[in-house]
């Protein structure tokens, strides 16, 4: 069974809302799928989408290939992902810093 992660739509005539899914390949767009794995609002600005990189990462692993639009998603949200760690990582150094600061004043 060839597997794809690609948009399902949602939402009413002239405000689209999709959502991300693993579905077989040979699948209508609107029609059964296997898990869903996130969204995408296109007329939301800024953060517009949400994902499970995890399970995306898991269905890739197995041979699924995501669509290009997709790819894009995944492509925006690993780097936001990675900007949340990095960010993250900085915040606990600081917080570190200020207590041995404190310790030693």
């Amino acid at each position: 069974m060839a597997v794809t992660i690609r948009l399902r739509r949602d939402g009413a005539k002239n405000s689209p809302y999709y959502r991300i899914v693993v579905a077989d390949k040979h699948s209508p767009r609107d029609g059964k799928f296997l898990e869903l794995i996130g969204t995408y609002d296109p007329k939301k600005k800024g953060d517009n989408s949400t994902i499970k990189l995890e399970r995306a990462a898991h269905w890739m692993k197995l041979g699924a290939l995501p669509s290009d639009t997709v790819k894009s998603i995944l492509k925006k949200a690993k780097a936001k992902s990675a900007k949340a760690e990095k960010e993250a990582a900085a915040e606990k150094e600081s917080a570190k810093a200020e207590k041995v600061e404190a310790v030693t004043a």
